[in-house]
């Protein structure tokens, strides 16, 4: 066992009840590794966690959130090919705000050539959820026309560069118009200022309806996205932070012929998300180190501010991604 510094979160509630405190971290298997994490960046999911309301899956620690890490191999498990200091990132299931974090090696990706760790913490969640959900899941293809939901989130910041990378069409929205100001000249795209809800006339207006919805936003937007897709377009539902549940106008998905699917990363089995960190290691992570991509930083705070960092995602004023550092 080796110990570490790990946030905790000590009974469900508000920012207030998280702590830092030591925690014993197991050896690694056959197949794992130890990395000594750098930073990790903040999701949603975590102050969902942090409240009780998003447990944590099976294998992962139940009180110990961070769904993302970057950081330098530690100490490496039988029949590995990696090395003791390379750096590295990925998902996990949960355990990510700690020093050391147990992982398999299949589900480690490179940190980009030249990138500082505390940049590469920002990559993993927001760039793999919009890889696999746009292209993996609803198969974007070049010239098509892809509506992005709450484009200044990370996962939002993420899917508008793949976009454009893939020769597709973006379209981005946000309640608030200085979201949209500030992230003016990350990549081609058409924002929709929407403090109402409202955007499919918008979108229809734009591009006479989009072939994939990325929905960050769920229940609240459901019959929104049917209207403004065109026929047989495809949508999927990443996030649910306007609601879990709103009816399903069934005319519309069946005149258009419309696809939707769900996806989750956090929860998927382990041969899930190896082919996934395989796949983005070769097809995406070489884009970072030429320039074509990049992690959009809201800002970078120790790990000490772990609880302002969900205040201040909570108040909804982040742009991109907030990281937390041991450094």
């Amino acid at each position: 066992m080796a110990r570490a510094r790990a946030v905790r979160i000590r009974a469900p509630g508000g920012p207030e009840v998280l702590e830092l405190v030591d925690v014993e971290v197991p050896d690694p298997g056959p197949g794992q590794v130890l990395v000594e994490v750098a930073a990790s960046a903040l999701n949603r999911a975590d102050l969902l966690q942090r409240r009780g309301l998003y447990p944590a899956p099976p294998g992962s620690p139940l009180d110990i959130p961070g769904l993302e890490y970057a950081g330098r191999v530690a100490v490496c498990g039988e029949g590995v090919s990696v090395a003791v200091g390379d750096p590295v990132m990925g998902i996990t299931g949960g355990g990510g705000m700690a020093t050391l974090l147990r992982v398999h090696e299949r589900e480690l990706v490179p940190v980009p050539e030249g990138m500082p760790l505390e940049q590469a913490a920002a990559i993993p969640e927001a760039f793999m959820t919009a890889f696999d959900a746009m292209f993996e899941q609803a198969e974007l293809a070049a010239g098509e026309r892809v509506l992005v939901h709450a484009v200044a989130s990370g996962v939002g910041t993420a899917a508008i560069q793949l976009a454009a990378s893939a020769g597709a069409r973006a379209l981005g929205t946000s309640r608030t118009a200085d979201k949209l100001e500030r992230i003016d000249g990350l990549a081609p795209f058409t924002p929709l200022h929407v403090p109402d809800g409202k955007f499919a006339d918008a979108a229809r207006a734009a591009v006479g309806g989009v072939d994939v919805i990325l929905d960050l936003v769920g229940g609240a937007y459901l019959e929104e996205n049917l209207r403004a897709l065109a026929p047989r377009g495809r949508m999927v539902v990443v996030g649910l932070v306007g609601g879990v549940a709103a009816p399903m106008p069934l005319g519309l998905l069946l005149a258009k012929r419309l696809r939707v699917f769900g996806s989750v990363l956090r929860a998927r089995p382990l041969e899930e998300k190896a082919a996934l960190a395989q796949r983005f290691s070769r097809l995406v992570v070489p884009r970072f180190a030429s320039g074509e991509l990049r992690p959009v930083v809201d800002a970078v705070l120790p790990m000490r501010e772990v609880a302002e960092a969900h205040a201040r995602m909570e108040r909804n004023e982040t742009v991109g991604k907030l990281v937390l550092s041991w450094g």
